[in-house]
């Protein structure tokens, strides 16, 4: 199975810049929109993605229009699957589909049967890239360090 990362044409410096920005994502009706924390005026920094069949296809973003690539938004949702997921699962309700509970989840109900805890670490990404960054996750949890 191709991850969504692979099926996007990009250059290795937006797949790094998708990974150390401090981009915040929100789901907006099936898209997400994707505010970058980096600049001094993140409100001015603020596009949205849509996606289709768990591909972020296309940005609002002056980037996505000029170049033939991906743009780092698109990128960035392409490497976190979390986001990919939550998209599909809103797309599957807002087309009339169930709920389905993610099967990379591990549930313990015997503590408290009304909680659900997950007790699997998250999926990384880093297999996905191509130079010795970390994915966005591993950094973050300090699984791993970036390079020198």
């Amino acid at each position: 199975m191709t991850t969504p990362l692979a099926r996007l044409k990009t250059t290795s410096r937006v797949r790094k810049r998708a990974q150390y920005e401090a981009l915040e994502f929100e789901l907006l009706n099936g898209d997400v929109r994707v505010r970058n924390g980096s600049y001094a005026d993140p409100e001015n920094h603020e596009y949205t993605v849509r996606i289709e069949d768990d591909l972020p296809t296309a940005c609002t973003c002056p980037a996505d229009a000029k170049y033939s690539g991906a743009c780092k938004h698109r990128v960035a949702i392409a490497l976190r699957r979390p986001i990919l997921d939550a998209v599909r699962h809103h797309q599957l309700l807002a087309d009339g589909g169930e709920t389905v509970q993610p099967s990379n989840h591990s549930l313990n109900h015997e503590e408290n049967p009304e909680e659900q805890v997950e007790t699997e670490e998250p999926d990384c990404d880093c297999a996905d890239l191509s130079s010795d960054f970390p994915c966005w996750e591993c950094y973050r949890t300090g699984r791993r360090d970036l390079p020198e």
